[in-house]
């Protein structure tokens, strides 16, 4: 059994609620309060100079605001990250046509602000697993005579011992709509099993099929994108039909919604590195999307038209790919990432480039040596001799079909889990 050491996020309660109620509450609600000021500075920079500030330029506005020092500074720099994140998000939309979308809003509710989460890093708490307490610190407005933090006595699972964890990295409070909780961001080394195997996995994700799989042993999988693509129309319906987006009826159709999908993730996650151990591989090769909403020519957006646009942006593949990372991590088998870089256009076979051997969307036909494939499955087996381009299997007989005819899994939603389509028969 090897050792690897991953990151972890472990909830508390918290013991002594009456003694440190106000002084959260005081935390959160001063939270907000610099997230509105900051979020009044980037209307203001838009609106004069057409620009959203970076989390950098956005500390060097308001390091000297008396709404900063409401708490302590690595805390007041993550809420300015985080507003900083949400303007970029928006603006990456509104560039690729999504007219929908809006600008992250204040966070105000008639007169009384929210209770925002608030990040404790390094310097800003102190652990003592001894007597399971952690001290936050203020922010030197809330700082009274007597105390400059706060003493939260808390509780976790049973089978939680922060004590024997690597590191705690991260303290965050967060209310829960009824109470407050805590949120430890950890290092924990973990036991993960040995994969006895150089074997390789290549995976393509796309917008009709989100997988592609072509595995180095000869087979190849799919996974189609419907339940998703049925979501989104359901859920868009639901919402129109609130008189207001912003209402409490169409809130929760949106947190059903970004449930149902945060749940297909992590499905489709743990499903897939459960086929990678049934077939022994010790290697899965993604491919890095990473620049994918952007045009390489200008620097600017990819225009993919109107609809193309809200699909891809609405293209989870950055969390799908956090999520296969640990799950696999946890079992020994390595991702890696590789550019994408004409792995659509290349015979996965003679390596033959040509955009115009892609016929149609899902059928890949080479002109030089006559190979038919999945296109997707073609580009995942391109991903993976990134990694394994020498591997003995790159002999494997194609003659069975396997590059044309992948194996594919639904997810079910009634079980919440894959299985594969029958085969149909002539």
């Amino acid at each position: 059994m090897a050792k690897k050491v991953v990151t972890r996020t472990y909830t508390a309660s918290i013991r002594n609620k009456p003694q440190v109620q106000d002084d959260l509450d005081a935390l959160g609600f001063a939270a907000s309060k610099l997230w509105n000021v900051g979020r009044w500075v980037c209307d203001r920079v838009w609106s004069e100079i057409g620009h959203i500030p970076g989390h950098n330029e956005l500390t060097a506005y308001l390091k000297s605001h008396e709404r900063y020092d409401d708490l302590h500074s690595q805390s007041s720099q993550r809420v300015l990250q985080e507003l900083a994140e949400a303007f970029n998000g928006w603006y990456g939309k509104r560039r690729n046509g999504d007219k929908k979308a809006n600008p992250p809003k204040y966070r105000k509710h008639n007169d009384l602000h929210p209770r925002s989460t608030v990040t404790f890093k390094q310097k800003g708490f102190k652990l003592d697993t001894e007597y399971n307490r952690v001290r936050l610190s203020k922010g030197a407005n809330l700082k009274d005579y007597w105390s400059d933090f706060i003493l939260c006595e808390y509780q976790t699972r049973p089978d939680i011992d922060l004590s024997t964890v690597e590191s705690v990295q991260q303290v965050r409070i967060v209310w829960t709509g009824d109470e407050w909780e805590l949120h430890f961001v950890c290092k924990v080394e973990i036991g993960v099993s040995e994969v006895p195997s150089e074997k390789t996995v290549g995976i393509d994700l796309g917008i009709s099929n989100f997988a592609a799989l072509a595995y180095e042993s000869g087979h190849a999988e799919l996974y189609p994108l419907h339940c998703l693509k049925q979501d989104d129309y359901y859920f868009s319906k639901r919402i129109a039909k609130c008189n207001d987006s912003d209402s409490a009826k169409a809130n929760r159709w949106n947190q059903k919604k970004s449930a149902r999908r945060t749940h297909y993730l992590h499905t489709l996650s743990k499903h897939i590195v459960r086929r990678c151990l049934d077939e022994k591989v010790g290697t899965i090769v993604v491919g890095d999307l990473s620049g994918i909403r952007l045009d390489t020519g200008n620097g600017g957006p990819k225009h993919w038209g109107p609809h193309g646009n809200l699909t891809l942006h609405s293209w989870a593949f950055d969390r799908f790919t956090e999520l296969l990372t640990y799950k696999a991590e946890a079992e020994g088998i390595a991702v890696k990432q590789v550019s994408e870089r004409d792995t659509s256009a290349s015979c996965s076979c003679c390596g033959r480039k040509r955009k115009a051997n892609r016929v149609e969307r899902g059928l890949y036909v080479c002109d030089e040596c006559g190979t038919t494939a999945n296109a997707d499955v073609n580009g995942a087996e391109n991903i993976r001799q990134k990694v394994s381009p020498s591997s003995p299997s790159l002999s494997v007989d194609r003659s069975n079909g396997w590059l044309a005819q992948p194996s594919t899994y639904l997810f079910d939603q009634e079980s919440g889990c894959f299985a594969p389509r029958e085969q149909a028969t002539s």
